[in-house]
């Protein structure tokens, strides 16, 4: 992970770029330490997330790592990425934007979901496609996307598993923006700017707020339960064994 502070605002890279930034957990250990750092630094106003490289946000999580999981498992990642980490960005006192510069996949898209605002570039990918791995999203995902771009669209992207593009995102309201690769970094900033001539404490108590509006911690609870079931599922193992050994999976 880089992190780069200029004019009041942490630029943090998701630096995996070999694995088109794919989340493992001591990336997310280490994301949970920065947000902390982060939140007591009187001299950051703005958060931006980015992913290295041309080609990905965050193409999802590194699904190597957690191929031979079961339920117990499965429950303990996903209340470690929900919790210490996806938690703590969608109820940060700072604004925290997702810079989405390619492919925001699974647990990418979850991340940029738990961000307060998403600028994607025009050639950006968004999808949640774990049901083709026989997992559902377990980092927040299906309660988050259900309430950007309602129900029936969460259905049909989470049930399809396929990608939709920027344009579709920005149509749904899942993405704030739309912007040329070249614009990306020029927008973020603009919109930073706006955002730091207010007042932070109100910006703080306005987020708390906006949140408190939405939540229901039980949808929450219940798909930590569902998630971590797919790990005992045959599907599950088929998935990600297609997926390593880079075939179709046989369901």
């Amino acid at each position: 992970m880089k992190i780069k502070i200029q004019d009041k605002i942490a630029w943090i890279s998701i630096n995996r770029e070999e694995k088109l930034n794919a989340l493992n957990i001591s990336m997310l250990e280490e994301i949970r330490k920065n947000l902390i750092d982060i939140r007591g630094n009187k001299e950051i106003f703005v958060v931006v997330f980015l992913g290295s490289g041309d080609k990905a946000f965050i193409a999802g999580a590194d699904i190597s790592e957690f191929s031979k999981y079961g339920k117990n498992k499965g429950l303990e990642l996903a209340k470690k990425g929900q919790e210490n980490v996806l938690d703590l960005i969608e109820n940060f006192p700072k604004p925290i934007i997702a810079g989405i510069n390619g492919y925001a996949l699974g647990g990418g898209l979850e991340l940029a979901m738990a961000c307060h605002l998403r600028v994607a570039v025009n050639t950006a990918k968004l999808g949640l496609p774990e049901v083709s791995l026989g997992l559902i999203p377990g980092y927040g995902g299906t309660q988050r996307l259900t309430k950007l771009v309602g129900k029936t669209n969460a259905i049909e992207m989470i049930l399809s598993g396929e990608m939709i593009d920027s344009e579709k995102a920005y149509a749904l309201r899942l993405v704030n923006k739309v912007v040329k690769r070249e614009n990306l970094i020029d927008s973020i900033s603009e919109i930073a700017n706006k955002i730091m001539k207010n007042s932070p404490n109100a910006i703080a108590k306005a987020i708390e707020a906006i949140n408190a509006a939405e939540k229901n911690p039980e949808g929450f609870e219940i798909e930590k339960e569902k998630f971590s079931e797919c790990f005992e599922s045959k599907d599950f193992k088929e998935g990600v064994s297609a997926f390593l050994d880079k075939r179709k999976p046989r369901f």
